[in-house]
């Protein structure tokens, strides 16, 4: 009974914050041509470590390869988020057990030695591979290469009307928060404050530094789990 009202509260207060005014800025043609130009050379690049790393994970442990899951993306439209599994089969229904943990403020759940990961899933997670299937939703028009993380719509349900703004963009894969520290930034305010100066300093030319900060990160795993 108590999962039911708990339930019925969270589909409350998502709907609540559906109603929220944002202000959602439009993405300029330049930004789409080069999501597309560069989601298609990256699928392109990518695809033989993509097979080995599927390979890889259907012989090491049971489950999915790609892990498939709902996200909030422009003005908190849902979409299916794709990329490589990297914790264990049914690892959703464990997070309930694991909220005390949590070393994150605010709406959002993160913990740096989550039990759920797999040995390989630490070394995607590490590496940054991981998130490679997410080219396919930059090629659809979900996601851009760099913008805010899209969130879960459960995080977006306790968001305020500030809170909110992050969604006036398109999410991307990487962006200022994952070149700033990534999981080393603990304070959600923090992160939401990058994603909104993201937001207000856009340019093409903040993308390419972003993105060229990004291969330094991965390349360091600084900051990586």
């Amino acid at each position: 009974m108590l999962n039911l009202v708990q339930s019925a509260m969270a589909t409350l207060r998502a709907r609540s914050v559906e109603l929220l005014p944002i202000v959602v800025l439009s993405r300029p043609r330049a930004k789409r041509i080069i999501d597309v130009v560069g989601a298609a050379l990256g699928l392109l690049l990518a695809a033989p470590i993509m097979l080995v790393v599927a390979i890889a994970l259907r012989l090491s442990s049971r489950g999915p390869i790609i892990f498939a899951q709902e996200r909030c993306g422009l003005g908190g439209r849902k979409f299916r988020f794709f990329k490589f599994r990297t914790m264990i089969d049914g690892a959703e229904d464990r997070r309930a057990s694991l909220d005390h943990l949590n070393e994150m403020t605010g709406p959002v759940f993160k913990i740096a030695r989550d039990p759920r990961i797999t040995r390989l899933g630490a070394v995607l997670r590490k590496t940054s591979l991981d998130e490679l299937p997410q080219l396919w939703n930059v090629l659809r028009g979900e996601m851009s290469l760099v913008g805010p993380r899209p969130p879960l719509p459960e995080e977006v349900a306790r968001y305020d009307a500030y809170q909110f703004q992050r969604l006036g963009v398109v999410p991307g894969i990487t962006g200022l928060w994952q070149v700033s520290g990534r999981s080393c930034i603990n304070d959600f305010e923090t992160w939401l404050e990058l994603d909104l100066e993201y937001a207000r300093r856009w340019s093409l030319w903040l993308d390419f530094r972003i993105l060229a900060k990004t291969v330094v990160v991965v390349i360091s795993a600084r900051g990586a789990q």
